[in-house]
């Protein structure tokens, strides 16, 4: 059968830990951090109004990766990602009205508490509350996501949602944000420790407004994705 009308485009799941809604316990106020995607929103049909994952069309001339990058520099002005690494292709003949367009997905990584300059039209969104989605791209998202919090059980790829130095206590919450989940700060530092995924900085943090013992400072050891533990499953409470 000729292919010819086939066409492939690069489509890019891009997370980032960032500070979310307010919470209130008691007399205290916290902002909870959130996992967010990068969406832009589409001004021409089919479609108008949804939001949609950044990329477009592979050139003839480029590869996967050069088409992704190139695509997010242009289209949302993201140029720098602490990760990025190919995910899925999406062939369903019908996910898209018109010609056939298979897609490939790749998911990037934006680390805490970086704030790229973004164009009007595109804007971070909580994983956990997405707008109306354009085609697939919510599942895309979803699966995107699932990959994430798999590899955040069996590999060091906190390392690329995290600051270059930070408390465990904000370390804590990139997982809890990334999972979905509460994570318990002594069993992640002692769990991250053995593995040799963070390692102390040998610097203290400065103290807080409310005073106290200034926590200590950790890194992570690498900063390139590794397996750390292929048997390895993080765990919610109580399961």
């Amino acid at each position: 059968m000729p292919n010819g009308s086939t066409a492939h485009e690069v489509l890019a799941v891009v997370f980032q830990v960032r500070e979310g809604s307010e919470q209130v316990t008691g007399a205290h106020r916290a902002v909870k951090p959130q996992l967010n995607v990068l969406l832009w929103q589409r001004a021409q049909d089919p479609q108008r109004g949804a939001w949609s994952l950044p990329g477009g069309k592979l050139r003839n001339d480029e590869d996967l990766t050069t088409s992704v990058r190139r695509q997010l520099a242009e289209k949302v002005d993201l140029r720098e990602l602490a990760h990025l690494e190919q995910l899925a292709v999406f062939s369903d003949p019908h996910r898209v009205p018109g010609p056939r367009m298979i897609a490939t997905t790749f998911l990037g990584l934006v680390p805490y508490p970086a704030t790229p300059e973004l164009p009007p039209d595109t804007r971070w969104h909580p994983v956990s509350s997405l707008p109306p989605m354009a085609f697939d791209h919510g599942p895309m998202v979803a699966h995107a996501h699932t990959r994430l919090v798999a590899k955040m059980s069996y590999t060091n790829i906190g390392f690329a949602l995290a600051p270059k130095e930070f408390a465990l206590s904000t370390l804590r919450d990139i997982y809890c944000a990334t999972l979905d989940y509460q994570v318990d700060t002594t069993n992640l530092q002692r769990v991250l420790v053995r593995r040799g995924v963070i390692t102390q900085t040998g610097t203290i943090a400065q103290s807080g407004r409310s005073g106290g013992r200034p926590a200590a400072l950790y890194h992570f050891t690498d900063s390139r994705l590794r397996v750390t533990d292929e048997f390895a499953a993080l765990k919610p409470p109580g399961s």
